[in-house]
């Protein structure tokens, strides 16, 4: 799968590309990831500028419409696959694990990373992207949130998971509005807290049951709405 990220600021993916499962996952090709600097797209003067002030007056900078569809364009243009284009912004729709499966199945997802008040209306206006946040709250730009959904889609991705098993059991996977439940492994005591018996009873089918139940427990306590929206 390929991601091509927009931003003013590439090298903030450097460290986190090479780190974890991701880092395994380029090296051994099931994922490639692009970084590219808009201002490469910028006018060719002195300081090469992206943004301006917003007409009608108002506080902060707006990223420019002509740069930004240039460098879309330009970008889409380097790989044989069409991308799904993502701008990300605090206005979209709200990111979640059904959202990361159906990016999961696309071949190719171009993530806008915004910055400043975000963009001249007219990005949305031609390119057409899908909006996405991944929170009611604001971030001094979208490579934080790039971030995030490169690393939800990129581990649903077949190969990149040791056991094709673990995100079956995720908290929100596959329709699953049931939150996981707890896991132990060795010691089987630590300060006089103990390993349910249950868990080292051999019993599979209990077991199972148990976990059930636990999640049941779990989402009830913390996330009732999620058994409301039943």
């Amino acid at each position: 799968m390929r991601f091509d990220i927009v931003t003013l600021f590439p090298a903030i993916f450097e460290g986190y590309m090479t780190q974890g499962l991701l880092g395994k996952a380029i090296q051994r090709e099931l994922v490639q990831i692009h970084q590219h600097d808009l201002r490469d797209w910028a006018p060719q003067t002195t300081h090469k500028p992206v943004d301006d002030k917003p007409f009608g007056g108002g506080p902060g900078m707006l990223i420019q419409v002509e740069p930004t569809v240039n460098c879309v364009e330009a970008v889409e243009k380097k790989a044989d696959q069409s991308a799904r284009r993502i701008l990300l912004t605090p206005q979209g729709k709200r990111f979640d694990q059904r959202m990361a499966e159906d990016f999961a199945t696309s071949g190719r997802l171009m993530l806008l990373c915004g910055r400043y008040e975000g963009f001249d209306q007219r990005v949305t206006d031609i390119l057409e992207p899908e909006e996405v946040s991944i929170g009611d709250f604001v971030l001094n730009g979208g490579e934080v949130a790039a971030m995030v959904i490169v690393d939800a889609v990129v581990r649903l991705l077949p190969g990149v998971l040791g056991d094709e098993n673990s995100s079956i059991d995720d908290s929100f996977s596959r329709g699953n509005r049931l939150l996981e439940f707890p896991q132990y492994t060795r010691p089987r005591e630590f300060r006089g807290h103990a390993v349910p018996d249950v868990l080292t009873s051999g019993d599979h089918k209990a077991i199972a049951a148990w976990r059930e139940q636990q999640s049941l427990q779990r989402t009830k306590q913390r996330r009732s709405d999620l058994l409301r929206d039943e």
